[in-house]
């Protein structure tokens, strides 16, 4: 049984009917929060310290394919690339 459903809602409207919290506030406060620390140059802020962590685990999963990848060939490799 195949079922498909449509919406035709807004983001805002999804997230309402779902009952989620409105971050958008939120979200301003800490972009300008962070936009403030950059103009006024505070010591010792760098702005890519708020990415490294996205960044290292976007190497990390590209890395974990790469090997994961691999190691399939590798089996293939050792079956004689049959399946029987």
């Amino acid at each position: 049984m195949k079922v498909n459903i449509e919406l035709d809602m807004t983001p805002e409207e999804f997230r309402q009917a779902m009952g989620l919290p409105d971050v958008q506030p939120f979200q301003e406060e800490l972009m300008n929060k962070i936009k403030e620390q950059m103009e006024a140059g505070v010591e010792g802020y760098d702005a890519l310290s708020l990415f490294k962590p996205f960044i290292s685990q976007s190497f990390e999963s590209v890395n974990s394919y790469q090997k994961l990848m691999m190691d399939i060939l590798a089996g293939y490799g050792q079956s004689g690339g049959s399946n029987r």
